[in-house]
């Protein structure tokens, strides 16, 4: 056993939560806490009542559940209904729930974007793309195909890719934000990268992509931000000592 405030402090200190900003419903840091001890760890996406209830039947004894997406992007609530049995199902299991949503993004290390970048091979990778002071996705070097590239996310993310083919058919510079950030095809175009790979982005991401001559690649939402929580799973797994799992929930979204 791990005492809670330990793993939290660690997640704490290691994801900069005090320090990085996010959008309100985020609430990043421990947002449900247990008894105090934590017997394992796992890992999801979402803090949907299916994840939680699977996290809650993964093993016996208290556990720890770390998050990218937290139970309150939905603002303040009534505690009833399916937030009720959320609640209910994870106290009753001694589950403790933990969320890092732009934290976690931007990690060097345990980060979606950089999992990703790796899983693709970008390198030469910069910080890119601000949003409050805050660098949200990575720029890098990436030589090779339309094709090829849409073949190494297809191989990342085990999932389907949708491409709009605006720019050049040869592709030298990538930028990259996981995540729902197709929207901001037109400050990606401007930086000047030949492609811009994100999750997810409105229908008129595609059609514009094509009048800015950009190559725009979504990967999906889920499946572009499944790299960090595993990451930091298997971190906190190696630091302290504890089983962990991965509850995988995707959302074809």
């Amino acid at each position: 056993m791990v005492a809670l405030n330990e793993l939290v402090a660690f997640l704490d200190g290691h994801l900069g939560i005090a320090t990085i900003p996010d959008y309100p419903g985020a609430l990043n840091g421990l947002q449900l806490a247990n008894g105090g001890e934590v017997g394992r760890i796992v890992t999801a996406v979402d803090a949907s009542l299916p994840v939680v209830a699977a996290a809650a039947g993964a093993a016996e004894g208290p556990g720890l559940l770390v998050v990218h997406h937290g139970m309150f992007w939905q603002g303040v609530q009534p505690v009833r209904g399916a937030f009720y049995r959320k609640l209910k199902t994870a106290m009753d299991a001694g589950l403790a729930i933990y969320s890092a949503h732009l934290p976690l993004d931007v990690h060097p290390e345990w980060g979606n974007n950089v999992g990703l970048a790796r899983a693709i091979g970008l390198r030469e990778v910069v910080p890119f793309l601000e949003w409050q002071g805050l660098a949200v996705g990575l720029r890098g070097v990436w030589e090779g195909t339309r094709e090829e590239l849409k073949q190494r996310l297809l191989e990342a993310v085990g999932g389907p890719v949708q491409v709009s083919a605006g720019g050049p058919e040869r592709i030298s510079s990538v930028g990259l934000v996981t995540g729902g950030a197709g929207s901001e095809v037109v400050r990606v175009a401007a930086a000047g990268v030949d492609a811009f790979v994100s999750g997810e982005g409105p229908h008129w991401s595609f059609p514009l992509a094509e009048e800015l001559e950009i190559n725009v690649f979504l990967a999906g939402h889920y499946a572009t931000e499944t790299f960090g929580v595993k990451a930091l799973g298997a971190e906190l797994a190696r630091h302290f000592g504890l089983p962990w799992d991965f509850v995988d929930r995707p959302t074809g979204l």
